[in-house]
């Protein structure tokens, strides 16, 4: 008898009908369930929400309070995208050996509540209809199983015909839905099962989930794991809206008082998805355009966008830059130049006819030549993506990145002065500068492609969004020179580099203070893996790209081999700059950077800490040449007391030792694939640096060390050459991607 599961999914989920005008919920309302911001027109108390239709409930489950729609837990509310981002159930399909048939398992029945005055739409464009096996026949269905239908078929032979990451028929499968879906339901054909290879692929499952949360592992079709991964339920994005009329003109004509655009410098915005309509603050307000004054004003004076020798004063919506007597403001290029006019006009008054003829021709030179540099500057700033970058400066308020003129880093530099040069190298030099009372490293860039010109404005928008403790932070660049300079924050107390091989070397200090360093800077390379939008690709990772503050925090730095994570196949072979010692095998013969390159590199940096040794010697045999090679050998012989240096050793048990060594060797593999994520690492550091600490392990506590380094410090910027650490051989680089960020 064939089973059919319905899994119904209907948000919008009550018919209810609009009051005849808007409410204006009380202040007691709870806007917080758990982790989760309750903004209205959403609400979790009675008359707190705009209709029913918004209306959720706050449960609490395992202890923790959690919002929900029904049976579906809710992770967010977007006002500005008009999404929800709700939990949806997986629906499984298995061949039992006991029974010898095939049956379901998830969650049956759901939410069967299909009303097309719900506020919920399905995302077309952010959800797919996913199918994971290897004979497996999935349908999708609407409302009434009249109207849309789908299938989603997914199969393979074997295991082997399966690649990670490819979800394209071969094991998985997606298929996109149409516009205007507040419902569906799921079945497996029952002539398309798995009781034939039930040995190699036991279950098919089928779910509409988030695109972007989703990537397919071959583990999924011969385990429980893509089940067990998520718990049974996985993202799904909702789109609402309200959609009692059809649109924003009907909205705004009706007389019967429910436009929900309440604030009053709040915007109406159709739907993409159906009928209905939402509502955003307009340019220059932020808020909640669905309360009254919900709209507030942005104060842009507050991120200083202005010139530095200039005045800003912020007005309703907006802003507007002034500058001192004498000084004219030019909206182009964001700066206050001389007022050209009043000076020749007193000069004229003091010196007569003759010297006003003089100034006059000097000044018309003056002039002349200015222009002249201007226009090289706009043209410089056009090639180097100013416009792009400016336009979206704008368009997100309160972007914490300045576009500096070459004045400004002129002053803050005395002219390039020798004397503040903090580092030099290859690909540019790098100078302590003073701005707005604040130390900031200057770097000059060396010479860039066309190529690099063009993409330099939106990829140092990227990475200026870069917010994290243990990297080093972007804080502007100018554009109006013929190779750009870029302003970094200041880091005061060297290298990890130096920590470990300098003159005091790592014999003073202690092994929990590299421990959490080194779990620190794989906090920082994790960050730009998985949270940076696209993701960051370090390229070179090294113990001396990692800085040292005055605390002595890690932070990465260096993005001069960085690459951002490629979008398609032809972006993803990419020639970049490492540094021998610290390289990928694999990348080396694929030339494929992945974020496990940055495994590797960063695995050579446990076994520096491990064993105090340099990553490459340049006399002795091939295997005595490579630090990676040495410690793999010897942990292949069981042997790992051979290479580690004899004051780690002396602090530490053996047991957490071989915990970080076995991190490192799982670092090394030579396979990419094989290697733990820089999550995981920091992960297993978090996890060691607590083991350090256990009584029952240790029972010393760390020591402040007051000067680690000794002697004056450079900051920490210090540049290869072609990719080695300064005194060492300079070879022929690899062509880097992007050799303009920090080097």
């Amino acid at each position: 008898m064939r089973m059919f599961l319905q899994l119904g999914l209907g948000f919008v989920l009550l018919a209810a009908q609009y009051a005849s005008g808007i409410v204006v919920p009380s202040s007691q309302c709870r806007r917080q369930c758990g982790n989760v911001e309750i903004p209205y027109p959403f609400g979790i108390d009675p008359g707190c929400s705009l209709t029913q239709g918004f209306q959720l409930s706050c449960k609490v489950q395992d202890g923790i309070p959690k919002p929900f729609r029904g049976a579906f837990e809710v992770l967010d509310i977007s006002l500005t995208q008009g999404t929800t981002r709700v939990l949806n159930y997986i629906l499984g399909y298995c061949y039992n050996t006991s029974t010898r048939s095939m049956e379901y398992f998830g969650r049956y029945g759901g939410f069967n509540e299909g009303d097309p005055s719900s506020p919920y739409r399905l995302s077309d464009t952010q959800n797919r209809f996913t199918v994971i096996g290897c004979s497996a026949l999935a349908l999708i269905s609407d409302y009434d199983g009249t109207g849309y239908q789908g299938l989603g078929v997914a199969t393979c032979r074997n295991l082997s015909d399966l690649v990670n990451g490819s979800c394209s028929g071969m094991g998985c499968s997606q298929t996109t839905i149409p516009k205007r879906m507040y419902y569906y339901d799921t079945t497996f054909s029952a002539s398309v099962n798995t009781s034939q290879i039930w040995e190699f692929n036991r279950c098919s499952y089928a779910v509409l989930m988030e695109a972007a949360a989703f990537k397919f592992s071959t583990t999924y079709v011969n385990t429980n794991k893509f089940n067990d991964t998520y718990n049974g339920r996985v993202p799904m994005i909702l789109e609402w809206a309200i959609r009692d009329v059809k649109s924003c003109d009907a909205a705004k004509q009706n007389t019967t008082g429910t436009y929900a655009c309440l604030s009053a410098n709040s915007k109406c915005v159709d739907s993409t998805n159906d009928q209905g309509y939402t509502c955003n603050c307009t340019n220059g307000y932020a808020g909640n355009p669905y309360l009254l004054d919900g709209c507030k004003d942005v104060n842009e004076c507050n991120h200083n966008p202005c010139p530095s020798d200039g005045y800003c004063r912020n007005i309703a919506g907006e802003y507007r830059c002034s500058c001192r007597v004498g000084k004219k403001y030019v909206t182009e290029s964001n700066t206050c130049n001389p007022n050209i006019g009043f000076i020749i006009g007193v000069t004229m008054g003091l010196f007569g006819l003759m010297v006003i003829v003089m100034i006059t021709i000097f000044w018309g030179q003056m002039i002349l030549q200015k222009r002249k540099l201007n226009k090289v500057k706009q043209e410089y700033f056009r090639k180097h993506g100013g416009v792009l970058l400016f336009d979206k400066m704008k368009s997100e308020k309160g972007l914490a990145f300045n576009v500096f003129s070459e004045a400004e880093l002129i002053h803050a530099t005395d002219n390039f002065d020798s004397s503040r040069i903090i580092g030099k190298g290859g690909h540019g030099t790098v100078y302590k500068g003073i701005i707005k009372n604040m130390s900031v490293a200057i770097k000059r860039c060396a010479v860039v492609d066309e190529r690099q010109k063009k993409e330099f404005g939106q990829e140092m928008l990227i990475l200026s969004q870069i917010n994290h403790k243990n990297v080093v932070k972007l804080l502007g660049c100018c554009l109006e020179v013929e190779v750009p300079i870029l302003v970094y924050e200041f880091v005061l107390n060297g290298t990890l580099f130096e920590l470990i091989h300098g003159k005091n070397q790592a014999s003073q200090i202690s092994f929990n203070t590299l421990l959490r360093i080194a779990h620190e800077a794989a906090e920082g390379l994790s960050f730009l893996h998985l949270y940076a939008s696209p993701p960051i690709i370090h390229g070179d990772v090294k113990s001396s790209n990692i800085l040292l503050d005055d605390n002595y925090m890690a932070k990465v730095s260096d993005f001069g081999a960085s690459i951002l994570a490629p979008s398609d196949k032809e972006q993803f072979v990419t020639m970049v700059q490492g540094t021998c010692g610290y390289l990928d095998p694999e990348y080396m013969q694929t030339c494929q950077l992945t974020d496990k390159s940055d495994v590797y590199s960063f695995g050579v940096i446990l076994l520096e800490i491990l064993t105090g040794q340099l990553p490459l010697k340049l006399e002795g045999s091939e295997k005595q040449r490579s630090l990676s090679l040495i410690f793999l050998s010897a942990m292949k012989e069981n042997n790992l007391e051979a290479v580690l240096v004899n004051h780690v050793k002396g602090q530490e048990s053996m047991e957490l030792l071989r915990g970080l060594a076995d991190l490192a060797k799982k670092c090394l593999d030579m396979c990419g694939d094989n290697r733990p994520s820089m999550k995981e690492v920091a992960d297993e550091l978090n996890r060691l640096r607590k083991l350090s600490l256990h009584p029952w392990v240790q029972l010393g506590v760390e020591t402040e060390v007051e000067n680690l380094l000794g002697g004056d410090t450079t900051g920490g910027y210090e540049i290869e050459l072609s990719g080695y650490p300064m005194g060492e051989s300079e070879n022929q680089p690899i062509n880097p991607r992007s050799s303009y960020y920090a080097r």
